[in-house]
């Protein structure tokens, strides 16, 4: 199959997205047009455009959209790693029990510290939620490394068996949580599960989008040395590659990247599994393109996901995940049965 090069591709994806963005901008309740929202972006307060469209597409859309970028990014971007270091197909960025603890951060935060949350919502103008999320998601990912270091080096193998069993018993705290909670707190961790871009803060916006460009300025510089990696670890070192130190940062950098994804979206799956296989077949398995076109098409993906959700119901929304899920379950599905005679 003739491959694209690189420069075409990153051109392609990147015009891709930018259609996307001006797409998001008009899209929502409040009908736009793409010139009115492309007006009212880089419009002043003198422009003469009327404040309220100025108000809903820099103050609502704008970041929303941002956002969007930066969580598809980053899901995207782990998720091609993740699967290069376990060299499985079936990897995806929660699989070292990263979003097993988010999502019991998040559970605790909603269910027994709302008051808490509140008090210092109105403190720090720090939401408990978030903070609680990402804290959960680094002490499981930091209680799987311990598990699965040993003093040979790190065993991929017992960190994923690890993170297996480390994300059940978070779903079993979550049951018990979800029993106790009231309709309200029921109805909060529901709609968090199933994952929301609608309450992101500038605050939120900014962590992402460093995240991102620091997740892919990092994860770059061990393109190589992955491709190395999925030759065997034996071959990677001989190729002069240090194994255990590649893979322990590569986990905790993933970790930390999923960790802010789901402290500031929420649960959205799909996006990690799908986007890499999507990348392989239009650029091969080389992680000198994989990555950033994986963070690209994610970034894509879950806007174009985003928007689907802001208009299927409008003016009610639907819950991004939910979008996520019925595009990226059929689409692996179809991918699986295109490929099976290869794995």
């Amino acid at each position: 199959m003739m491959r694209l090069p690189l420069p075409w591709l990153l051109a392609l994806t990147g015009c891709t997205l930018a259609l996307l963005l001006v797409g998001s901008l008009a899209t929502g309740p409040m009908s736009l047009s793409l010139a009115e929202s492309l007006q009212a972006l880089f419009a002043g307060k003198e422009s003469g455009i009327e404040a309220h469209k100025l108000l809903i597409v820099q103050e609502i859309r704008l970041p929303r959209t941002l956002l969007c970028i930066a969580v598809g990014g980053i899901l995207g971007l782990c998720g091609a790693v993740m699967q290069g270091l376990f060299r499985n197909p079936l990897a995806d960025p929660g699989i070292i029990g990263v979003s097993g603890g988010a999502a019991l951060g998040a559970a605790l935060a909603i269910v027994l510290l709302a008051p808490l949350g509140s008090h210092l919502q109105s403190l720090l103008g720090l939401g408990l939620l978030p903070l609680l999320a990402f804290l959960g998601g680094a002490l499981t990912t930091t209680l799987v490394y311990l598990l699965g270091t040993r003093e040979g080096g790190t065993s991929v193998t017992v960190m994923l068996l690890a993170g297996v069993a480390i994300t059940a018993l978070s779903g079993a705290v979550i049951g018990l949580l979800t029993y106790l909670a009231d309709d309200q707190m029921l109805r909060n961790l529901s709609l968090w599960q199933m994952g929301s871009l609608a309450a992101g803060k500038p605050v939120d916006v900014t962590l992402a989008l460093l995240t991102l460009a620091a997740l892919l300025l990092l994860f770059m510089r061990d393109a190589n040395p992955l491709n190395a990696l999925l030759l065997g670890e034996g071959e990677a070192r001989h190729l002069g590659v240090n194994v255990q130190t590649l893979k322990r940062r590569l986990i905790l950098l993933t970790a930390a990247g999923v960790g802010v994804a789901v402290a500031v979206a929420g649960m959205i799956g799909f996006v990690g599994l799908v986007v890499p296989h999507l990348v392989r077949l239009l650029a091969g398995p080389n992680h000198v393109r994989l990555l950033p076109l994986s963070a690209l098409l994610g970034a894509g993906l879950l806007l174009g996901a985003d928007m689907l959700a802001r208009t299927l119901l409008a003016p009610a929304e639907l819950p991004v995940g939910i979008i996520t899920a019925l595009l990226g379950a059929p689409f692996f599905i179809w991918l699986l049965v295109k490929s099976r005679r290869t794995l």
